[in-house]
Order: structure tokens, then sequence, then C-alpha cells
């Protein structure tokens, strides 16, 4: 019956050989040779080119019906996309050209091994290996060392089948300026002619990549959450990878089903339209089709989309989206992603993906003249669009158009969302209410849902069974009498200092509560502003209270962490912060506060704890459904980053769980004392929890509870996690297998009965969408939406109408936010490359210490080399940096300092640049030169 391929199979089978990895098709093999699967991965071990061979071998003995479309799915799913191309289509030339380079690098390779670090490399290739290989290589890497892991890296590239490999390494040796590998692989490498053999590619469409960084929040330019280099380098290299490999998916599986077409068709009759539907049901194809549709109606009328993404992940994911779909056309459809507002303009491109903040950023500044030059707005998670979101501040500019009737033609707008709950209701006339004020804030008269094909949609998208624990807490817990006893004492000691009740009008409330957090860092923010007739005492006094509501920070931390986990991750937690503290400043006050720590008796703490009952019931769950299915994807969602950490090393160090290897997911680092995770390591853990069997379970913050595809999770834990109903459904949508269950886990009864009433205001808001789609005379009707459109422009128009406070031209000083110590004056301050506020005053050096940058970063001609402290405290200040051979370039961090008013001395904290009272001049290498 396959004669065919079974001959060439055997033709073929020394290519297939020298890339295929049995151990990456166990699923073909459990299915079709499973009587010798252990042989085969056995022989693997010793050699994974003869296993591969014995696989071949048994696979042309195969009779079995199926067997053959079985093996080219497994290809794809292990994401051998090259070879699985060339099998299907039995064309191996792509293959056959690639035997030269794996040839060039076997000769060289004892060389090439010893010139390299595989860790940097792998940031820019990733999507040359597999999710198994980067892990692989990372672990021999840590393990054993640069050689061994390059060793790693090398073979794995001789086996690869992605046909550009050689390119992308050729710009990753580039980028890590590895000039002898270089010259190992090719003496005449010129390090423009890579990147323009890629630039020049025959591909219809345009992957566009702009970077920036700011420098005292680690964000791009006031707009978007890809904060490090080598995650966007990575990005691009993807999306190159892919424009030359072919999309991922097939042309069969870019039909609509039914569902999805009901959902399209308001918008493919041009109208504005809300896609609502639920989480894995597809929108996104939705929204493929439907710029597909538009760009075919609109062919001869310049058609020119917009697509808006708020999340990092989410950009990145929708942009492969994008890429795989419109490659598979027929279409010449250019694509353009844009991280900073550039070639959008450009009439040759078709479709933009962007952040809402970069496109407000250039109709702010002008480099837009209006929304007019688009004809469609598609976006993504659009139930943000309220209030002083991104989203809104767009839609405002489109309305304040479409109000003030300037005859300009405006884009259509599609939103995308999973739930239309917005806000606070009662009852379905409030939740009307709110959903109608959501489309007059999109302009939107029309809500998408499945009507007339329910029964297909619900057998693709399956609803996770939602389940209650509540949990008791800790009886008698002395740890909480110890650190609340410590705490009280501080308290005790500020107020000897200072009133520090005056200071809030926040009430005080109980200690280890989210209420005493807020209390606390309001204390600590009108705590720098303080003034005295005596500067030493202004000095003094700012300083202690300094320390006295950051301790007090820290311990509230702790009861928290405590409540939810173990009493030993609390005391991890303190001991890390206070070996910070001993690395610091260290003063007098800190050296007291040190001692209450140091005097708490830890050992014996931890003998009279008692476990955790929340912790014992989370044990019995997990066993219990990893029981009945061993197969189980969790996604345990968490509301605190050191909570992530703390529930993922309990699981490791406990014997009935460790088998699980759970893996963390939590936003970025925002401040040196914090942790965090880069893109680049978000992307990565979320790549190995998809695609393979190293974790079976992701602790996450809210940073995934949005948009974040994740098929195989079929086990939602909402781990005292609570949010609003439209939190409630995307969470729960993360549980997109069949037979999924959620779980929410909770010690407070208030909680539980707050997740139930979202339950039962979901099912409000469904009611609340199905009577506006029946009644033709209700709120969304034209004229319904124009009164509240008309309505919010004449709220905007007053906020206008009030005039600005001008920035001043007063001269002020920065004094450090701890200890009052003279920084610089601001108009010492300069604007390097649209976010970088660097001092030019070269005696601020004198002011402030410096030590090595911990992990030095290089972009765009900028090199962070030292970190800067507070000559006085040791509070952190920002960094030093290198540009275009200028070396030592302080960039600060503004919420470091407090501003204070040379003439009035009048004192503010700003968190943000945007926020100082005076303007800032642009950085110009000829005052370098002068001074």
């Amino acid at each position: 019956m396959y004669e065919l391929e079974v001959e060439n199979l055997k033709r073929f089978s020394g290519y297939i050989a020298q890339i295929i990895r049995p151990s990456n098709m166990r699923g073909f093999m459990s299915l079709y040779l499973d009587p010798e699967m252990e042989r085969i991965l056995s022989e693997e071990r010793s050699s994974v080119t003869c296993a591969a061979k014995m696989l071949l071998e048994k696979m042309w003995t195969l009779q079995e019906q199926g067997w053959f479309r079985s093996f080219l799915d497994h290809l794809l799913a292990g994401e051998y996309t090259g070879l699985h191309k060339a099998i299907e289509e039995w064309n191996f030339e792509k293959i056959e050209q690639m035997t030269p380079h794996k040839k060039l690098l076997e000769r060289i390779e004892a060389s090439f091994t010893n010139q390299i670090k595989p860790v940097e490399i792998l940031t820019y290739m990733t999507e040359c290996f597999t999710p198994r290989e980067c892990e692989e290589i990372r672990a021999t890497d840590e393990q054993k060392g640069h050689i061994a892991a390059s060793e790693k890296l090398t073979e794995c590239l001789k086996r690869s089948d992605k046909s550009n490999w050689f390119k992308l390494l050729i710009l990753a040796l580039q980028r890590c300026n590895y000039d002898t590998a270089l010259q190992l692989l090719d003496p005449e490498t010129d390090g423009n002619k890579a990147v323009q053999e890629i630039d020049m590619s025959e591909e219809v469409r345009t992957l566009s990549f702009q970077y920036k960084e700011e420098s005292d929040v680690n964000s791009l330019v006031k707009s978007f959450d890809l904060c490090m280099h080598s995650y966007l380098i990575s990005l691009l290299f993807s999306a190159v990878l892919d424009a030359e490999l072919g999309p991922s998916k097939t042309k069969g599986q870019k039909i609509l089903r039914n569902y999805q077409r009901e959902l399209a068709e308001p918008a493919f009759d041009g109208k504005n339209t809300i896609v609502c539907a639920p989480t894995g049901c597809g929108k996104t194809l939705v929204a493929l089709a439907i710029c597909e549709d538009h760009l075919k109606t609109r062919r001869e009328k310049n058609a020119k989309i917009v697509f808006l993404a708020t999340k990092v992940e989410v950009f990145a994911q929708q942009l492969k989206e994008f890429s795989d779909y419109f490659s598979s056309t027929d279409d010449d459809v250019r694509c353009v992603v844009c991280i900073i507002f550039a070639m959008v303009l450009n009439e040759n491109n078709d479709i933009i993906v962007l952040t809402p903040q970069i496109l407000l950023n250039a109709l702010n500044k002008g480099e837009l003249p209006s929304l007019s030059i688009f004809t469609l707005l598609i976006f993504d998670e659009c139930h943000n669009t309220t209030g002083k979101h991104p989203y809104n501040m767009l839609m405002a500019s489109y309305l304040d158009s479409k109000l003030n009737e300037r005859g300009e033609p405006l884009p259509q707008i599609v939103g995308l969302t999973a739930s239309v709950g917005i806000g606070t209701f009662k009852n379905q006339q409030e939740a009307e209410n709110n959903i109608c004020q959501l489309c007059a804030n999109l302009d939107v008269t029309v809500i998408s849902t499945v009507e007339q094909n329910k029964e297909e949609l619900m057998s693709f998208v399956h609803i996770p069974e939602k389940d209650f624990y509540a949990v008791e807490k800790r009886p008698n817990d002395p740890f909480v009498s110890i650190i609340k006893d410590i705490m009280s004492t501080i308290e005790s000691h500020a107020r000897r200092t200072y009133d520090i009740e005056s200071l809030s009008n926040i009430p005080h409330n109980e200690q280890g509560t989210q209420k005493y957090e807020q209390w606390i860092v309001d204390v600590q923010k009108k705590c720098c502003v303080l003034q005295m007739d005596d500067k030493e005492e202004e000095s003094r006094v700012c300083r202690a209270l300094f320390n006295y509501t950051e301790h007090l920070r820290k311990y509230n931390d702790a009861l928290i962490i405590n409540e939810d986990a173990r009493t030993k991750d609390a005391l991890n937690y303190l001991d890390s912060f206070f070996q910070q503290v001993r690395q610091a400043g260290f003063d007098e006050t800190e050296q007291k506060l040190t001692a209450y720590f140091d005097g708490m008796f830890m050992i014996e703490c931890l003998q009279l704890v008692s476990e955790n009952p929340k912790l014992k019931r989370l044990i019995y769950i997990l066993n219990e459904l990893y029981r009945l299915n061993d197969k189980t994807r969790t996604l345990l969602f968490v509301k605190t980053r050191a909570l992530a950490e703390a529930l993922k090393n309990w699981i490791e160090e406990t014997e009935s769980l460790k088998y699980l290897k759970p893996s963390i997911l939590i936003g970025r680092k925002t401040d040196t004392k914090g942790f965090g995770m880069t893109p680049t390591s978000k992307k990565g853990v979320l790549e190995s929890f998809k695609s393979s069997d190293h974790s079976n379970i992701l602790i996450a913050t809210s940073v995934a509870d949005e948009g974040i595809d994740i098929p195989q999770c079929n086990l939602v834990l909402m781990y005292e996690y609570i949010g609003n109903v439209v939190k409630m459904v995307q969470v729960r949508g993360r549980g997109r297998a069949e037979g999924s269950k959620c779980i929410f886990v909770s010690s407070k009864t208030e909680w539980v009965e707050k997740e139930k009433l979202n339950m039962h205001q979901e099912k409000i808001v469904d009611e609340a969408v199905a009577n506006l789609q029946q009644s033709k005379d209700l709120m969304l009707t034209k004229v319904s939406i124009a009164v509240f459109q008309k309505e919010d422009k004449a709220k905007r128009d007053y906020i206008k109408s009030i005039p600005v406070r001008p920035r001043d031209e007063d001269r002020y000083r920065l004094v450090c936010s701890k200890c009052k110590q003279f920084a610089c004056f601001s108009d010492d301050l300069r604007l390097l490359e649209e976010s970088h506020h660097i001092v030019l005053d070269r005696r601020f050096f004198e002011r402030c210490q410096t030590k090595p940058h911990g992990k030095p970063i290089s972009f765009l001609g900028i090199t962070k080399k030292m970190k800067v402290f507070c000559g006085l405290c040791r509070h952190d200040w920002g960094l030093t940096a290198t540009y275009m051979n200028i070396d030592d370039l302080p960039l600060i961090k503004v919420k470091s300092f407090v501003l204070e008013n040379c003439a009035t001395k009048q004192q503010y904290k700003c968190t943000k640049w945007t926020e100082v009272p005076f303007s800032i001049k642009t950085f110009d290498i000829a005052e370098i030169e002068s001074l």
C-alpha cells in the first residue's frame, strides 16, 4: 500500500538518518513500533545515526494503514519542519545544499568549539533548535562548561534540517564578536554581507525591527515591554527563519470552521465589530481571515491594517501567526513588525503589527497626522479599551475625528476578546450599560458571538470544570507572632524619629496584609520629601525613616509568603534581603535592624512551626489528579513573584511532588533589589512547557493570564488568586485540553464567595449580550452609542480646556531619595536617544560610588558597564555606560532621587521622567568634547 513511500524513504534514508533523532519520535514509535522502541532508544545512546537507521528499517516493514501520514505528523510535532517538507514533496534539494556546510563544521569542530560561548550563540539561534536541544545545551553548559556545551551545539547543527542555519550562525557569531570562529567558517566573511543576504531575500513580506531602551525603568521608549536586546534579535532571526522554511501550518488548516466564519461575517461586511468568543476557539485565525478579506475587497483603495497587541508574549505569538498565515497564501502581502514607529507610513506595507502605545506616541508627537491613513484597526484583548489605557486613548483620537466631522475617512474597527464583562455591576441592566460603554469607546455597534454553530464550537472548545477548595490557615503560628513583634518595635522606633502616622491618609491596617503594604509604601514616599531647617538632621531623619519603612515592607512580605507557603520560604526571603543590606551602606540604624532578624533564632522558630494546611491540600490535589492522569499539565496561578519562587522550591523539595519538575513564569525585573525574568527567559520557559516533558507544572503570576496559548494544559490551579469576571474567564481558559479542570484554592471565605460571584456575573454578561443583540431599540443602536460618545467627548474637551501647567525653567537639585545627598542639578541632565537620562557634570562621580555591572549589556552603540550608588548611603542611583567611544556616562533613575526647586526649596518625588517639572535638553556630543 505504501510501496512508493517506502522506496523513496530508502532512497533518501542517508539524509534522513543524518537528521532524525529517534527519541523525538517516541509518540510514533509507541503507536507502530512499540516492541522495538526500547532497542532503538538504547542504540541512540551509542549512536544517534545508527538508531535512526534502525528506526527507518523497521518502518519499511510496517503494514498498518495510516503509518506514513502519522510519521509526517510526528515529524512536524518534533519541529523537523525542513525534513517534513522534503519528505512531503520528495524534494531533498535544500537538505542536500546543507551538506557542504555541515562537513565544514565537522572539519573545524575541534577549533571552533574552543572559540565560542554556546549560550550566547543560542540566544540568536533558538529557532534552529528544538526546545529540548536548547535545554540540553544550557544544561551541559551549567554542568560541564562551555566546551562541552559547544560540542553539543555543534552536534545539533550538524543534524539540523533548517535550511539557513549556517547563515544565522554567521550572523550570531558577528553579533557576539567571535571573529576567530568566523574566520574558521569563512576566511572572507564580511560583517555586512550575511545581513544583506537576508535583507535581500525574495520573500514578499518585510520584517522590520527597531529598538530603544529607557534606562530608568528598563523598558522601550515609553511604549513597549520588549526590553532586552537579545530577545529582539532572536525574534528577528526567528521571523527570518520562518520566512525561509515556510509556514508551520498547511493550507488546509487555515480554512475557517463554520463558527469562525460566523464570528467574522459582520467584519467581512465592513462593520465595526467586537468578536467575543471563548479562549481557544481561534479568534486569531478569525482576525487573520478578516485581514485577508479586507485586503482583497480594498485592493484598489490602498488598504493598510494595524494589529495591536499589548503583552510581550502575545506580541511575539501573533507575529508568528501572521507570518505563517500570509506566507502560505498566494497574495503579495507585506507584514511589518514595528517596535518603534518606523516604516508604518511606507505605502508598500499592508499589515503593521505593533503596540498601542507606539501608535499613540506617534499621534502625540505629530509623526502620524491621524488614524485615517489606516483602513482597519484590530484590537487584541479589546476589553482593555477603558480609562487611560492606550487603546482608549487611541480611540479617543478616532472619535474626536468622527464627532468633529472633519470628513476624513476612518478605519474599520475590530476587537477581539473572551469577555465583555468589564467594570462593576450588580444586575443585567448595569452590565448592559458597561457593555454599551465599551462599544461606544470602540465605536462598535455589533458584538459577534456564536449563535448558529454552538454545537460545533463546543466540540472544539473545552471549558474546564470549576471546583472550589476552602482550606484552613495555620493555627497559633509562632513565626507570625515573632515577626509582628519585630514590626511593632520598628514602628515604635520610626514614631520616635518622626510622627509617621501624620504622613499618610491611608488607614494603618493589620500587619501581613496588602492594605498594610499600601500604607507603608505611602509613608515611605512621604518620608522622602520631608524638609527641615537643619539639613543634617533632615538627612539623618530621612535616611532612618527610609530604612525603617523598607524593613517593614520586607517583614510584611514575609508574613504574606508565610501565610501561603512555608515558614522556611519566608525566612529565606528575609535572609536574602538582609544579605543585600549588609553589602550596602549598613549604617547604625541598619545594623540595629539587622540584629533583630539575627536574634530570631531561625532554627528554633522553624522547629516550632507546623505544616501549612494550604500546602497539605495542594499536595492532595496534585497527587490525586496526576494519579488519575499522569500526562496532566498544570498551570498554577499565584499573586506574587515571591510566592511563585517559594512554591517552586517547595515542590522541588517535596518528595511526592518533585517529579513535576516545576518552572516559573513571572514578569520582568523592574529594579535592582527585585527579581524577575527577561523576555528571552520567559520565551524559553513557555516553549519548554508547551513542547517538552521537562516540566509538568508551570507556576505563573498574572503575566500568563491573558493571551498566551498553551494548548496542552488540562489543569488550572488558582492558588489565592482572584480578579474580576474578565480575569476569571481568561485564567480558566488557559486549560484548553479536553477534560480540563479549574480549581480555586483559598483560606479566605470572602475570596471563595467572590469567585462564585464572578461565575454568576459571567452568566449575567452572557444574558446582557444576548439581550442587546436581540433588541433593535436598545443601547447598541447607533443613536444610543452616539449619546455615550458625545458625553465622553464633552468630558475630554473640558479636561483639554484646563490650562496645563508648563514645565518651568527653574533650576532643580537632584538629591538622594534615601539620605538627601546632593547628586546633580537639573541643567546637568541630557536626554540621550530619546530615552536615557545622563549627567554631564563630571563631579557627579565625587558624590557616588561605582562597582562592576553584573550583566553588562550592549545595544545600539550603548554599553552598560558599572552600577552607580550613592556615595553616602549606597542607595542605587543607576549605572554608567559607554556611548560612541565616550566612557563613563552616568545614566540615572529618577525614582532614586528627590527633586528640589532651587528657588522655592519645594521638593518633589517622581517615579517617571515624564513627571519631572522641568524640561531636559537633548544630548549633544559637542558638549562632552568641550568638557
